[in-house]
């Protein structure tokens, strides 16, 4: 087989303990997940899910031990930071069940959602789709994925960002509104899942904006951190 011009290489994130990478497919992530974000957002209670994508090249890999650099992007004079538990799907599936979710899970990592604030509020005031204010260029930024088997027991892990050193979000995965399980259920049924699927599973309160010459560093109790220097 030819193509027109050569295929862009595939995104892909590294594996704890492995030389081996998890390839991306497709970036699906949860909204309004955590109910003390939702509030902020100025929502309460227990909505149903309701999901956006980013494209699979959004990711901006950081490597353990490394501070990556996030480069703030085009439009927006309100960039926030979003801490978030990201799930990676290691084997596909419609209609799984909360039960049996786990066993399609490979690993997790940390991860941040980025967002064009001011660009999201626009869309959502004029009741049109918000992807230019989620899923812009490098708004995905990931840590490595540690395999299920070494994770240790995720759903009740901490999860942190600290912004030049001074804490913004700190909560736990056990804040969820939509556990992991649920979380899996429920997007299935929308879209089959595919393995290389990540899933950003909702960030907790405290967001916040960054500017330029900022330091993000956060993480997942039991998983690789992630730190990234704005410029």
């Amino acid at each position: 087989m030819s193509y027109v011009f050569p295929p862009a290489p595939v995104a892909s994130v590294p594996v704890v303990g492995s030389s081996d990478r998890f390839p991306v497919h497709r970036i699906y992530c949860v909204g309004r997940n955590y109910e003390e974000h939702a509030k902020e957002m100025g929502f309460t209670g227990r909505e149903p899910p309701f999901f956006f994508m980013k494209p699979a090249d959004a990711i901006v890999v950081v490597d353990a031990g490394q501070t990556g650099e996030l480069p703030y992007p085009s439009l927006t004079a309100n960039l926030h930071h979003e801490i978030e538990l990201v799930v990676a799907i290691g084997k596909g599936g419609k209609d799984i069940k909360a039960a049996d979710a786990f066993s399609h899970i490979y690993g997790y990592a940390t991860g941040l959602d980025m967002t064009r604030r001011d660009l999201q509020n626009d869309m959502k005031k004029q009741g049109r789709p918000w992807c230019i204010g989620k899923g812009f260029d490098a708004s995905a930024p990931i840590g490595p994925i540690t395999p299920a088997a070494q994770a240790g027991d995720v759903t009740k892990a901490g999860i942190w960002l600290q912004v030049n050193g001074s804490d913004k979000q700190r909560s736990t995965v056990a804040q969820l509104i939509w556990n992991i399980a649920e979380t899996i259920e429920h997007l299935s049924a929308a879209w089959e899942l595919q393995p290389g699927d990540l899933i950003y599973t909702g960030t907790p309160e405290g967001v916040g904006a960054v500017v330029r010459g900022d330091t993000l560093e956060g993480g997942v109790d039991g998983l690789t951190g992630l730190k990234l220097k704005v410029v």
